[in-house]
């Protein structure tokens, strides 16, 4: 489990988390929705050691990464899988070559193996291996781009696999076909997924849990159901696309 206490980041003189509080559940898919410039992928980045927090707890396996050297957060790494918002492939290589890439960094694999668990790795994700392997990345289409980047990130098969704004950009067609594949991968393969999104629509599909940061707090949190009848009124506002309301309490806050 990953759970997260009071967790608060300061950037400079602006603070973007006051005050997360968050609990993620094992083999399940938790998404975390919010207006862009809130910090839901600070959120993320925290989980991997890549920001350091100003307070608070992230604690991941019963491990504070907060407070653990580099060697731990190094082994924490290896249970996470993380994919960007913009895949960060690695344009100089092919998708064989990006893919592959952990395998020959963290481990003694020889090229056979590597070679297999490559390509079936690729076919878990929905890409016919034969066809786009030995593609470069600006050769691909932006969903076959993510679909290769989650590749990478489950090549050593982690525990938790963190997705940053997966279908944004995206048509609806290609969307769903990334909502499916997150999906399949946490169902079929126990592992526990994180959703950064802005896309109820995609959101409502997949999610076990919805959580909604506002004013760098987790203002809700629960099922599909309980995330859709809330009667707090930026979570309707958010799921109605109402910025009236929106506009009205930030003026309440000034």
């Amino acid at each position: 489990m990953i759970e997260i206490n009071h967790l608060r980041k300061v950037f400079g003189s602006k603070e973007v988390l006051k005050d997360v509080n968050l609990k993620i559940y094992e083999n399940k898919i938790t998404y975390i929705l919010g207006m862009s410039g809130q910090g839901k992928s600070t959120i993320i980045k925290h989980i991997v050691g890549l920001l350091k927090p100003t307070s608070g707890e992230i604690i991941v396996d019963g491990v504070d990464i907060a407070k653990a050297d580099m060697k731990i957060i190094y082994e924490i790494r290896k249970k996470v899988g993380f994919t960007f918002q913009e895949g960060a492939l690695f344009d100089s290589m092919n998708i064989y070559e990006n893919v592959a890439f952990p395998l020959r960094e963290h481990t003694k694999m020889k090229e056979k193996e590597i070679h297999k668990k490559v390509f079936s790795t690729l076919e878990m994700v929905g890409l016919d291996a034969n066809r786009v392997a030995f593609l470069y990345p600006h050769e691909l289409s932006g969903g076959m781009r993510k679909r290769a980047a989650t590749a990478r990130a489950i090549i050593m098969e982690p525990k938790y696999i963190l997705y940053d704004e997966p279908t944004s950009g995206l048509d609806p067609i290609i969307s769903d076909r990334i909502t499916r594949m997150i999906e399949n991968l946490t169902r079929r393969h126990n592992m526990t997924s994180v959703v950064i999104s802005h896309d109820l629509k995609e959101t409502f599909k997949s999610a076990d849990f919805v959580a909604l940061l506002y004013d760098g707090e987790i203002i809700e949190f629960g099922d599909v159901e309980q995330f859709k009848n809330s009667k707090n009124p930026i979570v309707q506002a958010f799921i109605k696309g109402d910025s009236k309301t929106f506009e009205k309490m930030e003026k309440k806050a000034i």
